[in-house]
């Protein structure tokens, strides 16, 4: 699928996932890979090593559930304060290069704009308290609040009765094919991959839906002229 200028005029609504998408990757990465492990050896007096593979299995468990994105639920399991934690690295956190510009472009067209997040509640205020992206948004959905992670079938399903989109003429993006894949069976026409959602590591192109580098590219389509 690609998204040409004129595709524009098809899309209402556009969906845009955080962690990854909008925000660079790498502040949870460090996060869960390294400064977590290092805060559990300490409290369970084992090596950093052990700590991470522990807690590697652990975080598998828990994968495409809310669970895994709930702080409260970790902080309980570990028996670490998670979001003090992470408010003590808050400065890693990033606002990927273009996307202030791609949601002024949205605004620009009158695009319904919609923050689609599987963070927990407490994670998106630490976050948006200090990127400040919160006001672009018609709204902010957890989900937390739809009761299902993007993964699952019936968080679409959910969303949709919340915000009444129409899903053929709506666009998400976001960094994770499966959530891509889910929100297509529901009939999401416009699908598009954010291929480089740590910028400490490199693109992983898509093989079955449009794969940008950084949302330069949408804006480009968007402001380039319409083909005679």
């Amino acid at each position: 699928m690609k998204i040409s200028q004129s595709a524009w005029n098809a899309v209402d609504t556009v969906l845009l996932d955080m962690d990854g998408t909008l925000l660079d990757k790498h502040f949870d990465d460090y996060f869960w890979e390294v400064y977590v492990p290092e805060h559990y050896s300490l409290v369970h007096n084992i090596t950093v090593e052990e700590a991470a593979q522990q807690l590697l299995e652990r975080y598998r468990k828990m994968e495409n559930s809310l669970q895994w994105s709930d702080v409260e639920h970790w902080s309980r399991e570990l028996g670490l304060d998670i979001p003090e934690l992470k408010l003590r690295i808050d400065h890693l956190i990033a606002v990927h290069p273009h996307v202030r510009e791609f949601l002024q472009c949205c605004r620009n067209m009158n695009k319904q704009l919609y923050l689609v997040t599987n963070a927990h509640p407490r994670t998106l205020a630490i976050k948006l308290d200090k990127t400040d992206l919160g006001g672009w948004f018609d709204r902010l959905v957890c989900a937390d609040e739809v009761g299902f992670a993007k993964e699952q079938p019936q968080f679409w399903v959910r969303l949709q009765e919340m915000l009444g989109f129409d899903p053929a003429r709506s666009l998400l993006a976001d960094d994770t094919e499966k959530v891509l894949r889910t929100a297509e069976r529901h009939g999401i026409g416009w699908l598009v991959h954010v291929a480089r959602p740590s910028s400490r590591r490199p693109a992983a192109r898509s093989e079955h839906y449009l794969s940008i580098d950084s949302f330069r590219e949408l804006i480009d389509l968007a402001a380039a002229p319409a083909a005679e």
